[in-house]
């Protein structure tokens, strides 16, 4: 903005200089001009359907460790060695990981413990015990 003062019968005229706006104006301008006009977003996988159900499978998983040393995953018997890959397979298409360890009352609580590190090496989360006062409450 310009202002002119001179002498006289005139007095201040105030006169807008618009040399800067036009110099923002073509800036815009250019800057508009380099910008893309056709933008792409991400592209989206749409969820496809999942392999046919195979019967009922339980809710619940329940690891037994018996009093004899044996293990049991929902009554069907498992060794030690095929624990973990047996709670991988058991896991595989389930959204739910939640299992439940159930220890007769004469096993040691190490054997209990080496069930929990096989459930957590096979990625199972959340983890609960069962104990007879829980299960009298059922």
């Amino acid at each position: 903005m310009g202002i002119f003062v001179g002498g006289g019968n005139r007095g201040i005229l105030a006169d807008v200089n618009i040399v800067p706006l036009i110099d923002i104006l073509l800036v815009l301008l250019v800057i508009f001009m380099i910008i893309p006009h056709h933008q792409q977003g991400l592209d989206a996988s749409i969820p496809q359907q999942g392999p046919p159900d195979n019967g009922p499978r339980p809710e619940v998983v329940v690891v037994q460790v018996l009093a004899d040393g044996s293990l049991r995953i929902n009554q069907d018997p498992v060794s030690w060695e095929a624990l973990e890959s047996r709670l991988d397979q058991v896991f595989r298409l389930r959204v739910n990981r939640t299992a439940f360890v159930r220890g007769e009352s004469s096993v040691e609580f190490a054997a209990v413990a080496r069930v929990i590190d096989a459930m957590n090496a096979a990625r199972v989360a959340p983890i609960g015990l069962l104990t007879p006062e829980l299960e009298k409450g059922r």
